[in-house]
Order: C-alpha cells, then structure tokens, then sequence
C-alpha cells in the first residue's frame, strides 16, 4: 500500500460517517450565528496559532534532516500566514467578550504541544492531515455566512478563507516526506491514538464556543 493511499484510508477511518458539523458553524450556515462568538474565536485562535506555530516549528527541529522537517516547518509558516489575517476578522465582529484563554477552547494546541515534545513525528503529520478535511470544511461554511448574511468583506473573511483551501496538496507533500516505505505497524497505532484525540480536541472547542452565554 502506497504512503498516500495509507494516508486516505487513515483519514477515512478517523472521520466518523454522518457526523453533524458543530452547532456554531451550523447556526452561521443557517443565519442565526452570533459574531459575539466569532470574536471569541478570533481571540482564542491569536493563542492557539502562536502556540501551534511553535509545536511544528519544534517538530521539524525533531526531523531536520529528513524530509519530514521541511513538511513541519511548511505548516509553520502557514500558521504565521494565518495569524497576520485574525485582526481583520476581529475587527469586524467587534470586541470578545472573554479574552482570557478558555480550557475547552486550549486543549487541541495543548495536546499539539505534547505532541511535538513526545510524539513520533511521522504519526504525528498524518494525524494532522487526517484533521484538515473537516477542519477546512467548517472554515469555507463560515466564510460564505459571513459574506452572505453579515456583508463581510474580503479582508474580514481571509482567515476563514485561508484554511477553507483544500488539503490535497498538503496530504501529498505529508505522503512524499514521509517517504515510500510508508507507515509501519506501530506507526498506523500511533497515528489512530493521536488522531482520535485531536479529532475530540477540536469537537471541544467547538462546543465551548456553542456554550458561550
């Protein structure tokens, strides 16, 4: 089996069949979402991408003289790209209400930053990967809300937008620097383990700002 089709079967695996997409960005899609709580999002994502930044920047120290580096390093500056586009969207759904970091909404970089000090990296990049697709499916629903039931423009809707591109690519760079050989046993196990927990640390802060008052 190719490393890319493991990483396909992987993602299939992991993502559960008729899950509902979470209930903030399903109110957004049906024009009921409050912008309160995206600026929430907007102030917990200003930690959360600091932080994750520097996981992955940890993670491809880890691996630096495989290719799997460069991949880690990749998704590093993707991150400081993504954070240069959070003012906008927080001006534009005016101020949070909370600012202090929120333990539901912590936990995924938290795990992230474990990691990266204590994770094997390989298992670790298509965990990630396995997390994209949905993760940039919710962001492409926000992005059109926005537009269409708030009048957001461009500039306001560019962090969405950022993360709404498909992960094609960044699955077929991950499957390349991991290498032919692909993922072996333990390697498949650790990948299943570290998924499933990002996969329910990122379900709880969605649900964490769903429960904002």
């Amino acid at each position: 089996m190719s490393t890319i089709t493991q990483l396909h079967a992987l993602r299939a695996e992991l993502t559960p069949l008729g899950e509902e997409p979470p209930a903030l960005v399903t109110d957004f899609a049906t024009g009921r979402g409050q912008l309160g709580r995206l600026a929430v999002l907007a102030a917990q994502q200003q930690r959360i991408i600091a932080s994750d930044r520097r996981s992955l920047l940890l993670l491809a120290t880890r691996c630096a003289d495989v290719p799997l580096g460069a991949w880690f390093a990749g998704l590093a500056d993707g991150e400081s790209a993504a954070l240069r586009t959070l003012p906008a969207l927080a001006t534009a759904c005016g101020p949070a209400a909370d600012q202090q970091p929120l333990p539901g909404c912590q936990a995924y970089p938290s795990y992230l930053a474990w990691l990266a000090l204590n994770g094997h990296p390989p298992a670790v990049a298509a965990a990630l990967v396995a997390n994209f697709t949905a993760w940039g499916t919710y962001c492409a629903t926000l992005a059109g809300a926005l537009r269409r039931f708030h009048a957001f423009e461009e500039e306001s809707c560019a962090f969405f937008d950022f993360f709404a591109q498909p992960a094609t690519a960044l699955e077929q760079a991950a499957a390349e620097a991991i290498g032919p050989a692909g993922l072996i046993a333990p390697d498949l196990d650790a990948t299943r383990e570290y998924g499933r927990l990002l996969q329910a640390y990122e379900r709880l802060f969605w649900a964490t700002l769903a429960e904002l008052p």
